[in-house]
This record gives structure tokens, C-alpha cells and sequence, in this order.
């Protein structure tokens, strides 16, 4: 009798817990986890930073109130440091200018205190969905399928479709990082780029990727703009700091 191959379990989501109530943020968690969610609590505005800047959560459960930062203050931070997390704001105010301020700087929920647990999990479950969902769409973390065609250098880039199409009437599949790669040259135009900056904008800053792979990546668009008699000299390195995309010819960078 053959044997069933077992299924694989579906990977629990991360949630982070920002709550200064140490007592609660044990109780959320404890919820949270009977649930089939893994969490992770922070105390202090300081950690939670710390640890989303170094590792993958799918949502953060935020205190609008903590002891060393206000909840709003770190999202700002958060999203300064290029760490996009789905939120919802956890308060004990009422007050609704303070539920328009965090859903108006992309907060996705706003649960006041107190809350059924229930209610809570179905919110997180909900917000998730959502973010998955949206997340189809990613072609890259800079990129979505449903992004508008651009002109680079003479070719035409449609997102929708991966492809690249010429002046000699050749359409071309694009690789996701090659597109990732000219999406974000053709919106920084005029801009000196950082190695690191490109990367985290094509691959996210989680990625673990190395100046070589992003190299042997330029090198793929260089030759594929060449094979179709396209310079790239609009593309230039620049030295010891990353690259620059001058197609009107203003910056001495990379000359």
C-alpha cells in the first residue's frame, strides 16, 4: 500500500508585539500563538526597531503610547530605515484625530482598547490577506505588474507583461531583477545611487545579496541593450559609491 507523502504546514506568520503592558503583551501573544501565529514581543519602541531592521515580520501590532517613542514616531522610523511592515495601532484612546493620524500614515487597522481577542485575530487575519494579496502583484519590492510602460534609453519596459521591446521591432521577456533595476534608474534619474540603495529597492532589505550579484546584473542589461545597438552611456558608475542614470547629460558623476 503506497504511503501518503505528507503535506508541508503552512509557515506560521510573525507578529510583532510593541506593547509597554508587559502583562497584556503576554496575554496578546499567548492569543496570537493559540491561534497558529509566531510572535515576538517588544517592550520598548527601541527594540521593535532594532529587530525589524534585522529580521522578516508579516505584521506589527503597534501601541500608539510606549515609554521611549510614541508608536506613530516609530512608524516614521521605520519608514525612513526602508522597513515596510503591515500595522495595527493598538490604543487605549478614543479619540478619533488620533485613528485618522495612523491610518493616514498607512496604518492598515486601528483597535482600541479593550478588545475581544477574537475580534483581534480576525483583524490580524484580515490584514494579512489583504497584504498577501497585493503582494501578488509584486514583479519585484520596487515593481508591480500593474506599474505603467517607460521609456529607457530607447527601448520600451512593459511592466505588465515582463518585456522589453526595441526600435528593430524585437520584443524581449526582461528578468524580475533587470526590470527591478531599470524601474528604479528610470525614477531616480539625475541621481547619484548607492550600491546598497539599489539593491535594497530591487531585492529588499532583508536580501541577503552581494555588490557581485547586482554586478553580474548590470552586465546582463548592458550587453542586452548593446545586442540592439542601444549605448548605455546615460548609465554610468560612479566610483567607490554606486552608479548614476543622467539621460540629460547635466552631472560630471561616473564621467
Amino acid at each position: 500500500m503506497p504511503t501518503a507523502t505528507p503535506t508541508r504546514a503552512e509557515p506560521k506568520p510573525l507578529i510583532v508585539i510593541v506593547e509597554d503592558e508587559v502583562e497584556l503583551a503576554a496575554l496578546i501573544a499567548q492569543h496570537l500563538e493559540r491561534a497558529g501565529m509566531n510572535t515576538q514581543i517588544c517592550n520598548r519602541a527601541a527594540h521593535a526597531f532594532r529587530f525589524l531592521r534585522k529580521n522578516y515580520a508579516n505584521l506589527l501590532l503597534l501601541d500608539i503610547t510606549l515609554p521611549d517613542q510614541s508608536g506613530f514616531s516609530l512608524l516614521e522610523d521605520l519608514k525612513k530605515a526602508d522597513v515596510g511592515v503591515p500595522v495595527i495601532f493598538l490604543t487605549g484612546s478614543i479619540e478619533e484625530t488620533s485613528k485618522v493620524k495612523g491610518l493616514d500614515m498607512g496604518g492598515d487597522d486601528y483597535v482600541t482598547k479593550p478588545f475581544s481577542y477574537a475580534e483581534l485575530t480576525a483583524r490580524i487575519r484580515a490584514v494579512l490577506r489583504r497584504t498577501e494579496n497585493k503582494a501578488d502583484l509584486n514583479v519585484t519590492k520596487n515593481v508591480r505588474i500593474s506599474d505603467e510602460p517607460f521609456d529607457f534609453c530607447g527601448a520600451r519596459i512593459t511592466p505588465e507583461r515582463l518585456e522589453i521591446s526595441f526600435a528593430d521591432d524585437v520584443t524581449l521577456k526582461l528578468g524580475r531583477k533587470e526590470l527591478g533595476i531599470l524601474a528604479y534608474l528610470n525614477a531616480h534619474a539625475g541621481q547619484v545611487i548607492t550600491r546598497k540603495a539599489l539593491i535594497h529597492s530591487v531585492w529588499g532589505i532583508h536580501a541577503d545579496v552581494k555588490s557581485r550579484s547586482l554586478d553580474q546584473y548590470i552586465v546582463k542589461v548592458r550587453e542586452l541593450f548593446s545586442a540592439h545597438g542601444l549605448d548605455l552611456n546615460a548609465f554610468r558608475t560612479v566610483h567607490g559609491i554606486g552608479y548614476i542614470f543622467d539621460p540629460k547629460g547635466v552631472s560630471k558623476e561616473g564621467r
